[in-house]
């Protein structure tokens, strides 16, 4: 796997938990096996490396659940974003793309665990787009947003933010 001396961060919904990484590879992809589905709670998961060596969890610890002997899958324990899988005898730890504040700079060059790829995942790209907003989708959008708690995408010195920083 090649390196790139590429500085990134990321972190949990909440902002509980962030991280920084100095340096990532490049192995973005999308995993679609049965125990990568569980760990997202979705149909696949997109993942993307670092080296231990350059990964700096800046504020908070995440919480670690060993999916197999070989392997721990890191989430934050407050609001339950997953975060990272990890084989703990490898080198790296393959971060959520989902979880990086900029997911748009690593699109997935490959798929794995096609095995539980679900069947109409290759129906996708056919469907018809709604073509409208989050806040199009939703009468609840202006009171969602005015109560938003999730963590902006950037690093932050303090959160949650006091009441003062939402007037």
């Amino acid at each position: 796997m090649k390196r790139y001396a590429q500085e990134v961060s990321g972190g949990c919904q909440c902002g509980a938990v962030r991280y920084h990484a100095t340096e990532m590879l490049d192995n973005s992809h999308i995993c679609h096996c049965r125990m990568c589905q569980k760990a997202a709670g979705n149909i696949f998961i997109a993942l993307v490396a670092a080296p231990r060596e350059a990964i700096a969890w800046t504020r908070g610890q995440p919480a670690r659940f060993r999916s197999s002997e070989h392997v721990d899958r890191g989430f934050c324990a407050n609001c339950g974003t997953p975060l990272f899988y990890e084989n703990v005898k490898g080198g790296h730890l393959n971060f959520t793309t989902g979880s990086l504040d900029h997911p748009e700079l690593f699109p997935p060059h490959v798929h794995c665990g096609i095995e539980g790829r679900v069947s109409w995942f290759a129906a996708l790209p056919t469907m018809e787009w709604l073509g409208t907003t989050e806040a199009e989708m939703s009468a609840e959008a202006p009171d969602i947003r005015a109560t938003n708690r999730q963590h902006p995408d950037h690093d932050t010195n303090d959160w949650p933010p006091r009441s003062s920083d939402h007037e």
